[in-house]
């Protein structure tokens, strides 16, 4: 029987996504000791059994994810993903389906139980991150696959490895995490590869289960394309394991997201601080925080979310440098919040020359990056269609303007920011602009 989206609970499970527009991704786990990304064991070829010497010193004495969950309040973030299990195998949670937990370390604690604890105490949504690889599984292929640490190894033949073996595993791990720590908002499978895409990760019978023990959880676009590819809810034929929303990675997407048919879809561009997932403690290629409120807004003004990532060090703190970056952000949040939540697309609105639209209802929120020489144009309206203009930081009206040197545009409806040339907010300073009903 062909598969057949049901669009009423689709949107439904999608609406508090749509209006969160923030989240805060994690990746941390033992490569966080070397310091030198997520992907080391991977990129430096690291042997199974080098590979263990963190896992013995694994320790995080500074793990307080409660910590985490108040920065990405503060910062104004409405959810949380973290990786409970990433490329490496280790897990953050007590499973029962291998020793390579966190419970086995040092640590001895089940990372993931405190962590769904702290996000759910700051009223944010409960995201949990799985990777569909892993190097740690005998069974998993590591001669020649594109990505395993031995793949240049042909000692470490394939041959016994046994594939069904490793999918029931991995399936009994996700059915773990959908069931031992009450609900869970958002799971990130990551991803797709090769031939290693849909069905040969059971997708249809892994998804069918989350969906029993968690009918609300969004499911990201990963088990049948990576950041590559928006899946097959974007061909307008769905699979029973379409993703839920598109995850394109480290790009913001030039027009947003579309189906074939022109419908847009939803979206989440994932993106580091600096130039890692995982903590690398050598990378001070930092986006200024400026910069990141601006790409928020993007997203935004495209139909998307910003998913923001950090990576907490070795001993489970989120570096100093990343928290100033959040500080930073939640300040202006603090004020200008409206512009961002349950916002979209401007539709009908050019992209105005010195920022960007976002919309929500009536209140169209005019994002500005720098000022204009004389009065400030406000491209796609006119007079009659404005009710009122304010300053949505402080709410100090923003007079229309009629000044001689606008004569010559009388089409174009212009605003008045006063005499000083310098913005009020560097950043992004932000007009809120009402609509008369229609």
């Amino acid at each position: 029987m062909n598969y057949k989206l049901d669009r009423e609970a689709y949107e439904a499970r999608m609406s508090w996504y749509n209006a969160a527009r923030f989240g805060m991704f994690i990746h941390w786990g033992l490569y966080a000791i070397p310091a030198r990304g997520e992907w080391i064991r991977s990129q430096e070829e690291i042997t199974r059994e080098d590979y263990m010497r963190y896992f013995e010193e694994f320790n995080p004495t500074a793990y307080h994810p409660r910590d985490w969950a108040r920065q990405a309040k503060a910062a104004g973030m409405k959810y949380m993903v973290l990786t409970a299990k990433h490329h490496d195998g280790f897990c953050l949670w007590d499973t029962d389906t291998t020793d390579f937990k966190a419970t086995n370390t040092r640590c001895g604690r089940d990372l993931i139980k405190e962590y769904v604890e702290a996000v759910r105490a700051e009223g944010l949504k409960v995201g949990l991150y799985y990777s569909l690889l892993d190097w740690y599984h005998e069974d998993y292929p590591h001669y020649k696959d594109r990505q395993h640490p031995l793949r240049n190894h042909p000692e470490c033949g394939n041959e016994g490895r046994v594939w069904e073996r490793y999918v029931a595993y991995m399936h009994e791990q996700v059915r773990e995490l959908c069931s031992r720590y009450g609900q869970i908002d958002v799971l990130w499978f990551d991803f797709s590869y090769d031939d290693l895409v849909g069905e040969k990760w059971g997708a249809t019978q892994l998804v069918e289960m989350v969906r029993s023990l968690q009918p609300q959880v969004i499911i990201d676009n990963r088990l049948e394309a990576s950041g590559e590819g928006f899946g097959s809810l974007a061909s307008g034929h769905p699979t029973p394991y379409h993703g839920d929303f598109v995850s394109p990675e480290q790009i913001i997407p030039p027009d947003g997201i579309s189906d074939v048919y022109g419908n847009p879809l939803y979206w989440e561009a994932c993106i580091t601080m600096n130039n890692h997932w995982g903590y690398c403690g050598t990378d001070l290629a930092f986006k200024p925080a400026g910069m990141l409120i601006r790409k928020l807004v993007e997203c935004v003004s495209k139909g998307g979310n910003l998913l923001l990532n950090v990576g907490p060090d070795a001993n489970g703190r989120i570096p100093a440098r990343s928290e100033e970056i959040l500080r930073h952000i939640g300040a202006w949040m603090d004020r200008n919040a409206a512009s961002i939540y349950g916002c979209g697309q401007a539709a009908g609105l050019p992209k105005p020359d010195f920022g960007r639209y976002t919309r929500k209802g009536q209140h169209l929120y005019y994002h500005l990056y720098e000022n204009a020489v004389g009065p400030m144009p406000l491209p796609g309206l006119k007079e009659s269609e404005i009710r009122q203009i304010r300053l949505l930081a402080d709410g100090r009206e923003i007079p229309v303007s009629h000044a001689w040197m606008s004569s010559n545009y009388p089409d174009m409806v212009f605003a008045d920011l006063g005499s000083n040339p310098i913005l009020d907010d560097p950043d992004d300073t932000v007009l809120d602009i009402t609509l008369q009903d229609r």
